[in-house]
């Protein structure tokens, strides 16, 4: 189930809503050869901060794509993310699933923090 979000217009037009930004910046890191399958987000807060926790799972379909996958996995904990208005406060694989038949596979779900920068 993947929920598309609406962008939200801004005083200079429209602006892309940060989960949007967060989707493509993560099919970038996988040098857009991953589809994503899915993506939940809720809510978060604590007493000091707020923001959005998003479980978002990619498929890397194809020997060259699990290779891409494979980069992926490697760079998200340290990459550097530029989401307007948001810090991303934690950006981990949760779990990984390779298959090599009928053609090589791998599913990769990732959960990243993002924090409103106020």
């Amino acid at each position: 189930m993947l929920s598309e979000p609406t962008p939200i217009a801004g005083r200079r037009g429209r602006r892309n809503h940060p989960a949007e930004i967060l989707r493509k910046a993560l099919l970038e890191l996988g040098a857009n050869k991953a589809t994503i399958t899915e993506h939940k987000e809720r809510s978060w807060a604590s007493i000091t901060f707020a923001g959005t926790r998003h479980q978002i799972d990619l498929s890397f379909d194809g020997a060259a794509a699990v290779e891409a996958g494979e980069r992926f996995i490697a760079h998200l904990p340290e990459h550097l993310f530029d989401i307007p208005g948001q810090l991303v406060a934690d950006a981990a694989v949760v779990s990984v699933d390779h298959r090599l038949s009928p053609e090589p596979q791998m599913r990769v779900c990732t959960e990243v923090l993002l924090l409103e920068d106020s």
